[in-house]
């Protein structure tokens, strides 16, 4: 009964929000007039002189047409799901119609538009947008959207009137319905996704269709408020690096077509934490130029078009650092990201010059997830990183990695995370990979538990689902930069207290150091760190790995004895994924009844090796 009550509560405040906002003078966006959505026709120009005076716009500016060059002869989209999902062919059909719509506005050549007409009319004529995985129906909408507006005045009369009925029918009446619209109340990336979704689709119709398509966007400005919370206090977003580029760009995409086409956000990007986020997308880029991949997050990284939108509003052109360092590397891939165009749209005011590197070298931020990223230099490749999470494994996508850290130095990638698990792998053999209680089958799946990353575990159990923990103290001081949080509440019932630290020490190496307190039972402990290095057992206490002709030793200081171990990574069960050239490596002991036991492990480039301390101080002495 309580449970319906807030879901009561919370749909009066929703419907009393969305009245409110409806009296707003949304008549404004009816008159403005087609191109409306991210570009008009009067900043064509402009953009065109950025893509003339920058040389790495120029060079996304060429791809983009050759992809659409490419597209023009595509075999045409097919309304076929994988498992659940149709959201393959709705991100395609953004790719599609964003890339030739953008080919089409820069060169005026007419294949560009028939091309894009053809995918129009393809998207609109399919029997629906699968609205039972709502996220499907969301981006479809947004394909629609980006191509009805940005062709608006050459599309030929039938196909203009094809993709207003589908964007109206399938996407937003569709999103009216009780059987499909629980989005509208949860506080993750679908809730940021659908309404910034069907609200491209209102804005680009609203003409044909105010009385609609106003309580759409009134809706969205109320609901869309759940998921930005998350943000605070200082941005670190708690899916993780994989999800912020999902949720977070589309989130973006809303606040950027209501601020232009309403002179307004609503104050949405005052909410507490959301514009210092780019700051945290940021720092979660490794010297590799890698992401900190922890939860639901793939292992590669991409340029993201929100940071230029982050850059541009806030007046920070550092923060687009990033993203010019992956456009000098390579293009490669670019052509798949569907989103590639809002880059330059939202990059055309930003120039290459006077883009320093960021300064900052340690970040923290609070939170469902709260993260610890420290490094010793933005430039230099080979520099350290050391990237450490705390949190709960109740969170949305998150993994029972409470704990883990992430550790490059010398250009390797020496600790790391295996990621996430493509759904449709587990789901179509039977797994029910969203429910999140203790004994639920997603903790079935080896790189979601404890065991597959570099963290603890005892008595081969699984960290508790809803413990809760946070990074309880830290500092920034260069020479030892560092990091520490209570795990005790993921580990209850199992030992009586654990506190992990993590450190930069003298800008040379990295220390991780634990100590643990059992209760009135004896427990086994294992150390596990996740490596794709070759490892080799020197000594009791000394393990050498070696990458790419690089080498980095693990050094174990303990008061009680170890006994050094690898563990497989390779799959046990048919559903989990091989994870090839990985190894756990570590240590396990048998901590007694009632003790207290310290550990500390370095994780030393060999040629720092002489730098080692061999002072263990506790963690309540670390300041």
């Amino acid at each position: 009964m309580k449970t319906m009550a807030r879901s009561m509560y919370f749909l009066l405040l929703l419907l009393l929000n969305t009245t409110a906002f409806s009296q707003a003078p949304f008549e404004a966006v009816a008159a403005k007039p087609h191109p409306r959505l991210l570009l008009s026709k009067e900043e064509e120009g402009q953009l065109k002189n950025t893509i003339r005076q920058n040389a790495d716009f120029e060079k996304l500016h060429r791809l983009i047409l050759q992809t659409s060059d490419a597209l023009c002869t595509a075999a045409p989209l097919e309304h076929k799901k994988i498992g659940k999902r149709l959201l393959s062919v709705s991100r395609e059909a953004i790719r599609r119609i964003f890339f030739l719509s953008y080919s089409w506005r820069m060169t005026g050549d007419r294949k560009y538009l028939d091309a894009a007409q053809q995918q129009l009319r393809t998207i609109a004529a399919f029997d629906d947008w699968n609205p039972t995985h709502y996220l499907d129906v969301a981006e479809m909408t947004m394909a629609a959207a980006i191509g009805y507006d940005w062709l608006y005045d050459v599309l030929d009369a039938d196909t203009r009137k094809k993709i207003s009925t589908a964007i109206l029918d399938k996407g937003i009446r569709t999103s009216t319905d009780t059987r499909y619209n629980y989005w509208l109340k949860v506080e993750n990336n679908w809730n940021q996704v659908c309404n910034a979704g069907i609200s491209y689709g209102a804005f680009a119709i609203f003409e044909s269709a105010p009385e609609q398509c106003a309580p759409i966007i009134s809706r969205a400005i109320a609901s869309i408020k759940i998921p930005m919370k998350q943000y605070a206090p200082d941005g670190a977003y708690p899916e993780g690096y994989g999800y912020w580029s999902y949720g977070t760009t589309y989130n973006v995409f809303f606040l950027d077509a209501l601020e232009r086409l309403t002179g307004t956000d609503a104050g949405l990007s005052r909410s507490p934490g959301f514009m210092k986020t780019a700051d945290y997308f940021q720092q979660m880029i490794t010297p590799g130029g890698l992401p900190f991949n922890y939860a639901d997050s793939g292992p590669g990284a991409e340029p993201n078009g929100a940071m230029f939108w982050f850059a541009q509003k806030l007046q920070r052109p550092s923060l687009a650092w990033n993203e010019f360092q992956y456009l000098h590397r390579s293009a490669k891939g670019l052509a798949y990201n569907r989103f590639l165009p809002a880059m330059l749209v939202w990059g055309r005011t930003l120039s290459q010059t006077g883009i320093s590197a960021p300064t900052q070298l340690f970040w923290e931020g609070k939170g469902v997830s709260p993260v610890v990223m420290m490094r010793t230099s933005w430039t230099d490749p080979d520099a350290l990183f050391l990237g450490f999470k705390a949190g709960t494994p109740f969170a949305n996508h998150a993994h029972m990695d409470e704990g883990s850290f992430l550790f490059e130095a010398d250009g390797i990638r020496w600790a790391m995370d295996l990621g996430m698990q493509n759904y449709e792998s587990l789901e179509s053999k039977g797994l029910n990979i969203w429910q999140r209680t203790q004994n639920s089958e997603r903790w079935k799946v080896f790189r979601y538990t404890n065991f597959a990353h570099s963290t603890l575990t005892f008595d081969d159990s699984l960290q508790q689902m809803e413990g809760v923990t946070t990074i309880d103290r830290y500092s920034n001081r260069p020479g030892f930069s560092f990091a520490i949080s209570d795990l005790s509440a993921v580990y209850s019932g199992q030992v009586k207290k654990t506190v992990r630290g993590v450190a930069l020490k003298d800008q040379a190496y990295a220390l991780i150091q634990d100590e643990v307190t059992t209760g009135n039972k004896a427990a086994k402990m294992q150390w596990r760190m996740l490596t794709p290095a070759t490892v080799t057992v020197r000594s009791a206490s000394e393990v050498l790995l070696k990458k790419e002709g690089k080498e980095l030793l693990l050094k174990i200081v303990s008061d009680s004895p170890v006994v050094i171990k690898t563990w497989s990574t390779a799959p046990v069960n048919d559903y989990d994924a091989p994870n090839p050239g990985t190894v756990l490596v570590g240590f396990e002991t048998t901590l007694p009844a009632n003790s207290s036991s310290r550990f500390a492990v370095n994780l030393v480039p060999v040629k720092n090796r002489k730098k080692i301390s061999n002072t263990v101080l506790p963690l309540e002495d670390w300041k």
